[in-house]
């Protein structure tokens, strides 16, 4: 008998030094699919996908930064996507975290491959070359991941604190699980790094080669985002889509025009809202098992988190979720990928 399953896209700082290879090592047979976007990036003069796949080395500056970043996670996950054994899994709809978004509207049909891919490699080539603010991160849970009391609102206070001294930006990013992504200049991320403290030994974390995405200081991207990305790219999705919102894109009721609106302007400057995203995926479409795409391993914490926040299935904590047993499948683990794939 299928298993239910939504499935969950990552965003940017999921390929990293261990990630390398990725696509070479599990979708050896899906080698048409990356010529087609390493011709795709040829015509624009960026280097190809299978190149940086294919490195003798991991180099952070050169694999981090959004031109190549969000090609190379595009190209795993989707791949990843296409080989989720679907004799095991009747799959019920797709979500994903900030750049999985991007990756979620090519999994449910409202992108098809290239145009998926263009959409994210324009916006990772856009990110780049604006390079507008960074981001950091930062937990309210403790490591047996229960909110610890007053932690988030403390937290909020700071950020806002911050954000009113002049020459400082800071706010909300991601609202992700256990752990607020925030975005500011760089001015505003200092000040929290030097006026909070460390926790769990290494929050707060500075994101490398990351914009300030999800806030008003990508108002310059979203604007050449919607001059380069037409409204024809998008289709009404084959599968249902959760957004950064929580808000549900159903099959033949979602209109292109709106999906466009929302995807270049709305997501790229105010904050995603991962956790709502997983919470209605749990309740509404209350699936038995939620497949996480690679590569990485880093969002499955998050998706874990959001829904032991939400109490899905009586959980109250990291104890509950690892009793639980295969409820959630990380395509990015070996031992969880052989069950997704067969």
């Amino acid at each position: 008998m299928k298993q239910t399953a939504v499935v969950v896209a990552p965003g940017r700082g999921t390929y990293n030094r261990e990630e390398l290879g990725y696509f070479a090592r599990h979708h050896a047979g899906q080698s048409a699919l990356m010529a087609r976007f390493d011709s795709y990036r040829d015509a624009l003069g960026q280097e190809k996908l299978s190149e940086l796949d294919g490195a003798a080395r991991f180099s952070g500056s050169r694999f981090t930064r959004g031109d190549n970043a969000s090609g190379l996670i595009y190209a795993c996950a989707y791949a990843d996507f296409l080989a989720i054994d679907r004799e095991r899994f009747d799959i019920l709809g797709v979500t994903g975290n900030s750049m999985g978004w991007y990756i979620a509207l090519a999994c449910a049909g409202a992108l098809d491959v290239m145009n998926g891919f263009e959409v994210v490699n324009t916006m990772g080539t856009l990110m780049h070359e604006n390079m507008i603010g960074g981001q950091l991160i930062y937990p309210f849970v403790d490591e047996n991941w229960q909110a610890i009391p007053g932690e988030r609102e403390k937290i909020e206070t700071a950020v806002a604190e911050i954000n009113r001294r002049d020459g400082h930006v800071l706010g909300l990013s991601i609202d992700l699980g256990g752990m607020l992504v925030l975005a500011g200049n760089d001015s505003g991320l200092t000040a929290f790094e030097a006026e909070m403290p460390v926790v769990q030994g290494r929050f707060p974390m500075r994101l490398p080669g990351h914009a300030g995405f999800h806030t008003a200081m990508q108002a310059p991207v979203a604007v050449q985002g919607q001059a380069r990305l037409t409204e024809d790219l998008f289709a009404a999705p084959d599968l249902p889509m959760i957004d950064g919102r929580g808000a549900i894109w159903h099959p033949k009721a979602a209109n292109p025009a709106d999906l466009r609106a929302y995807t270049l302007g709305h997501q790229v400057v105010e904050p995603y809202d991962f956790s709502a995203a997983i919470r209605v995926a749990a309740r509404e479409l209350m699936p038995d098992v939620f497949i996480v795409l690679g590569p990485g391993t880093t969002l499955g914490g998050a998706v874990a988190q959001s829904l032991v926040s939400c109490g899905w299935r009586g959980w109250t904590d990291k104890a509950d979720f690892k009793a639980a047993g295969a409820r959630m499948l990380s395509m990015g683990m070996a031992d969880q990928r052989a069950l997704v794939t067969g």
